[in-house]
């Protein structure tokens, strides 16, 4: 099974993340990973801090002339920002963040839980997951992240194929798949930010070249789609995950959301296996499986909880009512959300990928993939 845990705080010397399970004889290009890092710095309404970073992954275990070995995987991103020790303790706790529960939980400093809770600790899951996209593609599979929404500002994406899209994205400084909305949406976060206030959207992650049976309906824990939503939801400030049509297909009757099953002999030996779908609703999961239709993924952040004018709090030694403290902060973190959703999600297809055909070298996964396409062909 692949999995990976992460360590270091948010103004600490390094960020760690351990990869476990990945398999052996996989060359690793380290500035598609760089690449990742560097989009989850960017995106228009971002704080001062990304200014002072230039994230860059080392790799301190599992990896021979830049290849992987099959033992455990450290990765390192170091902090330039790194001032932990100088920092002084936040008396007062901000509403949406960990400072009060945290603090109560563990009996410890409002410090020593927002340093950790931070979302500078996905820097290694981007790096972990960009690693996990290069398993991917070996097998065909292809992941874009992008937003689709920005606050109230809904954001139509131009239809194309996953090339054209990813180069339209590429074009955006919000990372979606229409740069014509752009300015709209850099005034929407202007004016949030005169106003001193933040914002939220929506991102989706959509995969394609998805072989069938990823993930199972045998147990629980192991669905897919349950899987998917776990990790997406434990990205920080994450409030709501959607798989294909998702809330809105409790609206409609089920003639109009379930998708019709096709045939075409022409494309058996595709990664579909020749079944075709009109429609998509599903987002390519159907009893916690992938189903050869395009993964759909979807997931609603809310906005920053750091606010310039600070919410009503209390002071924790005197509890009389004050104002929130205030910590350096971005206005709009959703494009850099989009890349943090895409490379979560990355992880857990290739996770599934692993369990499928298993994670000792890179070629035989790749012959097990192939026979049981063959097999599958056939019956």
């Amino acid at each position: 099974m692949l999995r990976y845990i992460t360590a270091g705080e948010s103004h600490g010397k390094t960020m760690l993340a351990i990869v476990d399970g990945f398999p052996a004889g996989l060359k690793i290009d380290s500035e598609v990973i760089n690449t990742e890092l560097a989009r989850r710095q960017g995106g228009y309404g971002r704080g001062q801090r990304q200014k002072l970073e230039t994230d860059q992954v080392e790799f301190l275990t599992g990896t021979w002339n830049n290849e992987t070995i099959g033992s455990p995987i450290a990765l390192q991103v170091i902090n330039r920002d790194y001032k932990l020790e100088r920092l002084k303790e936040l008396p007062r706790p901000r509403p949406g963040h960990g400072d009060l529960s945290g603090s109560l939980k563990y009996l410890t400093s409002i410090r020593g839980v927002l340093e950790r809770a931070s979302a500078r600790e996905t820097c290694v899951r981007v790096a972990a997951g960009a690693l996990s996209r290069q398993l991917l593609e070996a097998f065909g599979i292809q992941i874009l992240g992008y937003v689709t929404q920005l606050g109230s500002l809904s954001i139509e994406s131009q239809p194309g194929d996953l090339d054209y899209q990813r180069s339209l994205r590429n074009k955006s400084e919000i990372y979606s798949l229409n740069p014509d909305q752009d300015p709209q949406a850099k005034q929407l976060v202007d004016d949030t930010k005169s106003m001193g206030d933040t914002l939220g959207g929506i991102v989706e992650v959509r995969a394609e070249g998805m072989p069938f049976g990823l993930g199972t309906h045998a147990q629980w824990d192991r669905k897919l789609d349950g899987r998917l939503a776990q990790a997406v939801m434990a990205v920080q400030a994450i409030k709501g995950v959607e798989i294909g049509m998702g809330f809105e297909a409790a609206t409609l009757t089920g003639s109009q959301v379930h998708d019709p099953i096709q045939f075409d002999p022409g494309s058996i030996r595709s990664h579909n296996l020749g079944f075709k779908r009109p429609s998509n609703n599903a987002g390519g999961l159907e009893a916690g499986m992938t189903n050869g239709q395009p993964l759909v993924v979807r997931a609603a952040m809310k906005p920053i909880s750091t606010l310039q004018k600070p919410l009503e709090s209390i002071d924790m030694k005197t509890k009389e009512p004050s104002t929130a403290s205030y910590e350096r902060s971005d206005i709009c973190a959703v494009p850099a959300c989009s890349v943090i959703i895409e490379n979560v999600v990355a992880f857990e297809l290739a996770t599934a990928l692993v369990e499928k055909f298993g994670n000792d070298s890179l070629q035989e996964m790749l012959a097990r993939h192939k026979l049981f396409q063959d097999m599958a062909a056939k019956h």
